[in-house]
Protein backbone atom coordinates (compact mmCIF):
# COMPACT_ATOMS: atom_id res chain seq x y z
CA UNK A 1 0.00 0.00 0.00
CA UNK A 2 1.58 3.85 -0.59
CA UNK A 3 2.58 5.40 1.94
CA UNK A 4 0.44 8.79 3.27
CA UNK A 5 1.82 11.94 0.93
CA UNK A 6 2.68 14.58 3.64
CA UNK A 7 1.52 17.81 1.95
CA UNK A 8 4.32 20.64 1.81
CA UNK A 9 4.31 24.28 2.00
CA UNK A 10 6.93 26.71 1.52
CA UNK A 11 7.80 29.13 4.53
CA UNK A 12 7.96 32.69 3.71
CA UNK A 13 10.69 33.69 5.85
CA UNK A 14 13.47 30.95 5.03
CA UNK A 15 12.00 29.18 1.40
CA UNK A 16 12.57 26.02 2.42
CA UNK A 17 9.47 23.26 1.75
CA UNK A 18 8.05 21.85 5.40
CA UNK A 19 5.52 19.79 6.12
CA UNK A 20 2.52 21.99 6.09
CA UNK A 21 1.46 20.81 9.95
CA UNK A 22 4.93 22.37 11.01
CA UNK A 23 4.43 25.82 9.46
CA UNK A 24 1.96 28.56 11.01
CA UNK A 25 -1.07 29.53 8.48
CA UNK A 26 -1.48 33.20 7.58
CA UNK A 27 -4.75 33.77 6.05
CA UNK A 28 -6.77 36.29 4.42
CA UNK A 29 -10.36 36.15 4.63
CA UNK A 30 -13.19 36.53 1.86
CA UNK A 31 -13.93 39.35 3.87
CA UNK A 32 -10.50 40.79 3.62
CA UNK A 33 -9.25 39.90 7.31
CA UNK A 34 -5.97 38.83 8.29
CA UNK A 35 -5.29 36.61 11.32
CA UNK A 36 -3.51 33.41 12.22
CA UNK A 37 -4.93 30.33 11.36
CA UNK A 38 -3.43 27.69 13.75
CA UNK A 39 -5.95 25.03 12.50
CA UNK A 40 -5.18 25.14 9.29
CA UNK A 41 -8.94 25.27 8.53
CA UNK A 42 -10.20 28.62 7.86
CA UNK A 43 -11.07 28.78 4.73
CA UNK A 44 -9.63 32.20 2.70
CA UNK A 45 -6.05 32.78 1.42
CA UNK A 46 -3.35 31.60 3.00
CA UNK A 47 0.70 31.79 3.50
CA UNK A 48 2.71 29.91 5.48
CA UNK A 49 5.79 30.73 7.96
CA UNK A 50 7.62 28.58 10.06
CA UNK A 51 7.31 29.02 14.27
CA UNK A 52 10.55 30.72 14.16
CA UNK A 53 10.96 34.60 14.87
CA UNK A 54 14.09 34.62 12.36
CA UNK A 55 11.70 33.43 9.78
CA UNK A 56 8.74 35.62 10.71
CA UNK A 57 10.85 38.89 10.96
CA UNK A 58 12.31 37.75 7.26
CA UNK A 59 9.39 37.54 5.47
CA UNK A 60 8.04 40.97 7.47
CA UNK A 61 11.26 42.91 6.19
CA UNK A 62 10.58 41.50 2.72
CA UNK A 63 6.76 42.16 2.53
CA UNK A 64 6.49 38.38 1.82
CA UNK A 65 3.39 37.93 3.51
CA UNK A 66 2.29 41.11 1.81
CA UNK A 67 2.64 39.79 -1.91
CA UNK A 68 1.50 36.29 -0.57
CA UNK A 69 -1.91 37.46 0.66
CA UNK A 70 -2.27 40.32 -2.32
CA UNK A 71 -3.01 42.60 0.35
CA UNK A 72 -1.66 45.46 2.41
CA UNK A 73 -0.87 44.37 6.36
CA UNK A 74 -1.05 46.36 9.17
CA UNK A 75 1.67 46.63 11.96
CA UNK A 76 -1.25 45.75 14.48
CA UNK A 77 -1.70 42.68 12.68
CA UNK A 78 1.98 41.90 12.34
CA UNK A 79 2.34 42.67 16.11
CA UNK A 80 -0.95 40.14 16.83
CA UNK A 81 1.01 37.36 15.16
CA UNK A 82 4.28 38.26 16.87
CA UNK A 83 2.41 37.62 20.35
CA UNK A 84 1.48 34.28 18.86
CA UNK A 85 4.34 33.00 17.78
CA UNK A 86 5.75 33.67 21.38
Amino acid sequence: MAEKKIPMRKCLGCNEMKPKKELIRAVKSPEGEISLDLTGKKSGRGAYICPDKGCFDKARKAKRLERALETKIPESVYDEMLKELN
